[in-house]
């Protein structure tokens, strides 16, 4: 069940490869995004001396019921992410590469724990984003017309 889904970087980036990850969050951030208090727009993954990685720029809402343990609450921290060595060396060594970046695709939940969709990523070119807008519109048309038929 996805909590959230980061539709800009589909449209502004062109996904390589995927990883799962999760997320190390305190308990009302964890009620916080069950709830859908969750926006990954903007946001990146900064991986730190292929050791650490970090979701940058997310935004998780405070929540609401506990907002006398969460007094300094900062909506915007980095999060840290929870990945094997493998994958982490992986990422860090594809990050280093002119033109790739790292960007966090969705948040879901799989048998009860919140997971991050991240993917290695090349940004699109305008002409780029105006072919795959091509693309969607023609397969939008196809299937209206197979449907009258």
């Amino acid at each position: 069940m996805s909590l959230a889904i980061n539709k800009l970087a589909y449209y502004n980036y062109q996904i390589m490869d995927t990883f799962e990850a999760g997320l190390v969050l305190s308990g009302p951030e964890v009620k916080a995004v069950k709830n859908g208090g969750v926006n990954l727009k903007g946001s990146y993954i900064n991986i730190k001396d292929d050791r650490q990685a970090w979701l940058v720029k997310a935004h998780i809402a405070p929540y609401q019921p506990a907002q006398l343990v969460q007094r300094n609450y900062d909506p915007y921290q980095e999060r840290r992410l929870l990945l094997n060595r493998k994958e982490l060396k992986t990422l860090f060594g594809k990050s280093k590469e002119a033109g790739i970046t790292v960007v966090p695709l969705k948040v879901y939940l799989k048998h009860g724990l919140i997971k991050l969709e991240i993917g290695i990523a090349r940004g699109k070119k305008k002409y780029d984003k105006r072919e795959t807008i091509k693309k969607r519109d023609f397969e939008r048309r196809k299937r209206g017309e197979i449907n009258i038929f």
